[in-house]
């Protein structure tokens, strides 16, 4: 979920997942996969850092939930890579 805000100043909350397509000319448009349109405030590139943010921190949570038996991979240069007990 990202923090936008609409032109009018108010504040929404967006599911990044549900973004289609960010376009940017002047005003940022966001269409979603349901194809609802949001014009929001914050720049195409803004948009993006909030969804790249929003990921990263998703993924840093993810080792925490899992058991030290867990076969699941972390990717390459994820924070956590290298500090695990390696398996016997």
């Amino acid at each position: 979920m990202i923090r936008l805000t609409r032109l009018n100043n108010q504040s929404l909350i967006v599911n990044s997942d549900l973004i289609k397509f960010v376009e940017q000319s002047p005003d940022t448009l966001i269409t979603l996969v349901t194809g609802e349109k949001i014009v929001v405030r914050e720049s195409a590139e803004d948009v993006l850092a909030g969804i790249i943010e929003f990921r990263r921190l998703v993924l840093q949570g993810l080792p925490s939930a899992w058991d030290s038996s867990s076969s699941h991979t972390l990717l390459p240069n994820h924070p956590e890579v290298g500090k695990r007990e390696p398996e016997r």
